[in-house]
């Protein structure tokens, strides 16, 4: 499976926000939209990403003034990124590798959407569930040998 068939079951909205916006603005926006990333952008291009690791570490780092803490001081720059033509064993490697639960996904320069650890388990199971569903349909339709009592 690649990651654009993961995108495509997921779907292709994105959540982002730009680098001079707070905290306070940016867990907003997450729990308004119920997810755990935001891609941070700045003049039409990608220049991080902000998870709920990151809100919380900057959190603890600013104590009671967090509010008003920038996402660029909290986003992590230059974040590993997956391609729209990568295999999911390769997407797996990258995001337990890079300790990274959320992953964007780029067409060059172009951002496609974010895969988490949550779609590629999700992904691994409708497709698993596809394959024993093949199997038993052919075993179910597996021709008798001649001579056996049907």
């Amino acid at each position: 499976m690649l990651v654009s068939e993961i995108l495509a079951i997921k779907g292709k909205v994105l959540y982002t926000i730009a680098p001079n916006k707070t905290l306070a603005e940016a867990i907003a926006v997450m729990t308004e939209q119920d997810v755990g990333s935001l891609v941070v952008f700045d003049h039409g291009r990608m220049v991080g990403i902000l998870t709920f690791r990151e809100v919380l570490n900057a959190i603890h780092a600013a104590g009671a003034s967090w509010a008003a803490a920038l996402v660029e001081g909290a986003m992590v720059r230059e974040p590993q990124t997956a391609s729209i033509h990568m295999q999911m064993d390769d997407l797996r490697r990258t995001i337990m590798s890079g300790h990274q639960r959320y992953l964007p996904v780029m067409d060059g320069d172009t951002l496609m959407g974010v895969v988490s650890f949550h779609d590629v388990a999700k992904a691994v199971l409708e497709e698993q569930s596809f394959e024993n569903r093949m199997l038993k349909n052919y075993i179910r339709n597996w021709p008798a040998e001649e001579g056996e009592d049907s």
